[in-house]
């Protein structure tokens, strides 16, 4: 599991929401303020998955920024 911080560009919040939401493997979407506009909870079996997923289904999506990604570790 990751997280996604995403930045995108103005006017186009809603046409990215609902076109993340389409993303099967994002399971939860909340708008933020602050550098970046929304954080998408990535559920995936690795963290290779969660970069390929960022690369080929999040940044691909026109309006998109940039993107940050966190991963969750274990203690």
């Amino acid at each position: 599991m990751g997280f996604v911080l995403i930045g995108i560009e103005p006017t186009r919040e809603k046409e990215i929401y609902a076109a993340l939401m389409k993303i099967g493997q994002i399971v939860e979407l909340y708008p933020l303020f602050g550098d970046y506009d929304l954080i998408a909870k990535v559920e995936a079996d690795s963290y290779d998955t969660i970069g390929a997923i960022v690369v080929s289904k999040i940044r691909s999506i026109a309006g998109v920024k940039a993107t940050k990604t966190l991963a969750r570790v274990a203690f």
